[in-house]
Protein backbone atom coordinates (compact mmCIF):
# COMPACT_ATOMS: atom_id res chain seq x y z
CA UNK A 1 0.00 0.00 0.00
CA UNK A 2 0.85 3.15 -0.21
CA UNK A 3 3.99 4.67 2.02
CA UNK A 4 5.98 7.48 3.33
CA UNK A 5 9.38 8.16 1.57
CA UNK A 6 11.55 11.01 3.13
CA UNK A 7 13.22 13.70 0.25
CA UNK A 8 15.81 15.58 1.03
CA UNK A 9 16.00 18.98 -0.84
CA UNK A 10 18.62 21.92 -0.80
CA UNK A 11 17.38 25.13 1.62
CA UNK A 12 16.57 28.16 0.01
CA UNK A 13 18.03 30.33 2.18
CA UNK A 14 21.37 30.01 0.99
CA UNK A 15 20.39 31.69 -2.59
CA UNK A 16 18.55 34.60 -0.64
CA UNK A 17 21.49 35.17 1.16
CA UNK A 18 23.99 34.95 -2.07
CA UNK A 19 20.83 37.05 -3.73
CA UNK A 20 21.41 39.88 -0.54
CA UNK A 21 25.55 40.16 -1.06
CA UNK A 22 24.19 40.87 -4.58
CA UNK A 23 22.06 43.50 -3.33
CA UNK A 24 24.56 44.86 -0.74
CA UNK A 25 27.25 44.99 -3.40
CA UNK A 26 25.11 47.53 -5.83
CA UNK A 27 24.40 49.41 -3.38
CA UNK A 28 27.71 49.64 -1.21
CA UNK A 29 30.24 49.57 -4.55
CA UNK A 30 30.29 50.99 -7.87
CA UNK A 31 29.44 47.62 -9.49
CA UNK A 32 29.56 48.85 -13.02
CA UNK A 33 33.24 48.47 -12.94
CA UNK A 34 34.66 45.37 -13.72
CA UNK A 35 36.70 44.63 -10.18
CA UNK A 36 33.68 45.74 -8.61
CA UNK A 37 31.68 43.46 -9.93
CA UNK A 38 34.19 40.52 -9.60
CA UNK A 39 34.56 41.33 -5.82
CA UNK A 40 30.69 40.54 -5.23
CA UNK A 41 30.62 37.75 -7.83
CA UNK A 42 33.44 35.99 -5.25
CA UNK A 43 31.74 37.20 -2.06
CA UNK A 44 28.25 36.02 -3.55
CA UNK A 45 29.60 32.09 -4.25
CA UNK A 46 31.44 32.56 -0.54
CA UNK A 47 28.40 33.46 1.05
CA UNK A 48 26.79 30.47 -0.76
CA UNK A 49 29.07 27.69 -0.25
CA UNK A 50 29.07 28.85 3.62
CA UNK A 51 25.14 28.73 3.64
CA UNK A 52 25.14 25.75 2.24
CA UNK A 53 27.44 24.18 4.75
CA UNK A 54 25.40 25.91 8.09
CA UNK A 55 21.73 25.47 6.92
CA UNK A 56 20.95 21.76 7.13
CA UNK A 57 18.96 19.95 4.03
CA UNK A 58 15.26 20.22 4.36
CA UNK A 59 13.54 17.02 4.32
CA UNK A 60 10.10 16.98 2.76
CA UNK A 61 8.10 13.77 3.52
CA UNK A 62 5.87 12.65 0.69
CA UNK A 63 2.99 10.10 0.20
CA UNK A 64 3.56 7.18 -2.94
CA UNK A 65 1.16 4.69 -3.53
CA UNK A 66 3.84 1.79 -4.17
CA UNK A 67 7.26 1.15 -3.96
CA UNK A 68 8.51 -1.52 -4.51
CA UNK A 69 11.89 -0.48 -6.10
CA UNK A 70 10.60 -1.06 -10.22
CA UNK A 71 8.66 1.53 -11.90
CA UNK A 72 7.06 -0.86 -13.97
CA UNK A 73 5.36 -2.71 -11.42
CA UNK A 74 4.50 0.68 -9.03
CA UNK A 75 2.54 1.65 -12.00
CA UNK A 76 0.90 -1.61 -12.63
CA UNK A 77 -0.01 -1.72 -8.90
CA UNK A 78 -1.69 1.68 -9.11
CA UNK A 79 -3.34 0.85 -11.96
CA UNK A 80 -5.02 -2.14 -10.25
CA UNK A 81 -5.54 -0.57 -7.04
CA UNK A 82 -7.41 2.40 -8.79
CA UNK A 83 -9.52 -0.14 -11.13
CA UNK A 84 -10.32 -2.21 -7.56
CA UNK A 85 -11.55 0.72 -5.73
CA UNK A 86 -13.58 1.40 -9.03
CA UNK A 87 -14.94 -2.04 -8.37
CA UNK A 88 -15.89 -1.59 -5.12
CA UNK A 89 -17.68 1.91 -6.27
CA UNK A 90 -19.79 0.09 -8.49
CA UNK A 91 -20.52 -2.28 -5.76
CA UNK A 92 -22.44 0.55 -4.23
CA UNK A 93 -24.10 1.47 -7.10
CA UNK A 94 -25.22 -1.93 -8.26
CA UNK A 95 -28.80 -2.91 -6.44
CA UNK A 96 -28.12 -7.27 -7.97
CA UNK A 97 -26.91 -8.88 -4.97
CA UNK A 98 -25.65 -11.60 -6.78
CA UNK A 99 -23.72 -9.75 -9.00
CA UNK A 100 -22.65 -7.07 -6.05
CA UNK A 101 -21.19 -10.52 -4.70
CA UNK A 102 -19.28 -11.20 -7.52
CA UNK A 103 -17.83 -7.70 -7.95
CA UNK A 104 -16.73 -8.05 -4.36
CA UNK A 105 -15.05 -11.21 -5.25
CA UNK A 106 -13.07 -9.38 -8.13
CA UNK A 107 -12.26 -6.66 -5.65
CA UNK A 108 -10.77 -9.24 -3.13
CA UNK A 109 -9.03 -10.74 -5.97
CA UNK A 110 -7.46 -7.23 -7.12
CA UNK A 111 -6.40 -6.47 -3.45
CA UNK A 112 -4.62 -10.43 -3.19
CA UNK A 113 -3.06 -9.59 -6.46
CA UNK A 114 -1.47 -6.27 -5.16
CA UNK A 115 -0.11 -7.96 -2.02
CA UNK A 116 1.41 -10.74 -4.08
CA UNK A 117 3.26 -7.73 -6.77
CA UNK A 118 4.15 -6.07 -3.89
CA UNK A 119 6.16 -8.77 -2.15
CA UNK A 120 7.44 -9.97 -5.28
CA UNK A 121 7.12 -7.08 -8.13
CA UNK A 122 8.98 -9.97 -10.72
CA UNK A 123 5.86 -11.37 -10.85
CA UNK A 124 4.03 -8.36 -13.02
CA UNK A 125 5.28 -9.75 -16.28
CA UNK A 126 2.52 -12.88 -14.89
CA UNK A 127 -0.37 -10.22 -14.64
CA UNK A 128 0.29 -7.72 -17.43
CA UNK A 129 -2.40 -9.23 -19.85
CA UNK A 130 -4.59 -8.79 -16.71
CA UNK A 131 -3.54 -5.41 -15.52
CA UNK A 132 -4.17 -4.12 -18.73
CA UNK A 133 -6.83 -5.69 -20.64
CA UNK A 134 -9.11 -7.88 -18.60
CA UNK A 135 -9.73 -5.86 -15.34
CA UNK A 136 -10.49 -1.96 -16.95
CA UNK A 137 -12.80 -4.58 -19.42
CA UNK A 138 -14.82 -5.77 -16.43
CA UNK A 139 -14.90 -2.39 -14.81
CA UNK A 140 -16.34 -0.83 -17.97
CA UNK A 141 -18.50 -3.45 -19.31
CA UNK A 142 -20.13 -3.05 -15.09
CA UNK A 143 -19.66 0.60 -15.30
CA UNK A 144 -22.27 0.18 -18.77
CA UNK A 145 -24.16 -1.94 -16.11
CA UNK A 146 -24.25 0.26 -13.39
CA UNK A 147 -25.71 3.84 -15.52
CA UNK A 148 -28.08 1.94 -17.23
CA UNK A 149 -29.42 0.66 -13.76
CA UNK A 150 -29.28 4.29 -12.85
CA UNK A 151 -31.20 5.61 -15.95
CA UNK A 152 -32.97 3.04 -16.38
CA UNK A 153 -32.76 2.13 -19.88
CA UNK A 154 -34.65 -0.48 -21.51
CA UNK A 155 -34.79 -2.09 -25.11
CA UNK A 156 -33.45 -4.79 -27.05
CA UNK A 157 -29.75 -4.13 -26.35
CA UNK A 158 -29.95 -2.92 -22.80
CA UNK A 159 -31.72 -6.06 -21.84
CA UNK A 160 -28.94 -8.00 -23.46
CA UNK A 161 -26.00 -6.74 -21.85
CA UNK A 162 -27.92 -6.90 -18.59
CA UNK A 163 -28.37 -10.46 -19.23
CA UNK A 164 -25.03 -11.09 -19.96
CA UNK A 165 -23.68 -9.50 -17.30
CA UNK A 166 -25.56 -11.17 -14.58
CA UNK A 167 -25.21 -14.44 -16.62
CA UNK A 168 -21.52 -14.10 -16.63
CA UNK A 169 -20.38 -12.15 -13.74
CA UNK A 170 -19.20 -15.73 -11.52
CA UNK A 171 -16.92 -16.99 -14.36
CA UNK A 172 -15.50 -13.23 -14.56
CA UNK A 173 -14.83 -13.63 -10.63
CA UNK A 174 -13.52 -17.13 -10.97
CA UNK A 175 -11.06 -16.27 -13.42
CA UNK A 176 -9.93 -13.35 -11.24
CA UNK A 177 -9.39 -15.05 -8.62
CA UNK A 178 -7.34 -18.16 -10.44
CA UNK A 179 -5.11 -15.26 -11.60
CA UNK A 180 -4.20 -14.71 -8.26
CA UNK A 181 -4.09 -18.46 -7.97
CA UNK A 182 -1.05 -18.37 -10.58
CA UNK A 183 0.96 -16.07 -8.30
CA UNK A 184 1.10 -18.66 -5.98
CA UNK A 185 1.70 -21.77 -8.09
CA UNK A 186 5.42 -22.14 -10.24
CA UNK A 187 3.83 -22.50 -12.98
CA UNK A 188 1.25 -19.48 -14.20
CA UNK A 189 -2.44 -20.89 -15.50
CA UNK A 190 -3.56 -20.32 -18.55
CA UNK A 191 -6.46 -17.49 -18.01
CA UNK A 192 -7.27 -16.81 -21.33
CA UNK A 193 -10.33 -19.44 -22.18
CA UNK A 194 -11.93 -18.15 -18.77
CA UNK A 195 -11.21 -14.73 -19.36
CA UNK A 196 -12.77 -15.01 -23.13
CA UNK A 197 -16.59 -15.06 -21.76
CA UNK A 198 -15.54 -11.31 -20.53
CA UNK A 199 -13.94 -9.87 -24.28
CA UNK A 200 -17.12 -11.82 -25.82
CA UNK A 201 -19.23 -9.87 -23.82
CA UNK A 202 -17.79 -6.32 -24.72
CA UNK A 203 -16.96 -7.43 -28.18
CA UNK A 204 -21.18 -8.37 -28.27
CA UNK A 205 -21.74 -5.19 -27.53
CA UNK A 206 -19.12 -3.25 -29.41
CA UNK A 207 -17.55 -2.02 -26.75
CA UNK A 208 -14.15 -3.39 -28.03
CA UNK A 209 -12.49 -4.27 -31.42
Amino acid sequence: MSKIIEIKKKPAAPWYIAGAVWVVGALALPIYELWALGLTAVVSVAALAAAFKLCPPVIVKKEVPWLTGREDADEMLGRIDADRKRLLELDERIPDDALSAAIRRMAAACAGILAQLEKDPDKASQVRRFANHYLPDAVKILTLYAEMEETGVSGENAEEVRRQVEANAEVIATAFENQLDSLYSAAALDLDADLEVLKGMLKGQGLVE
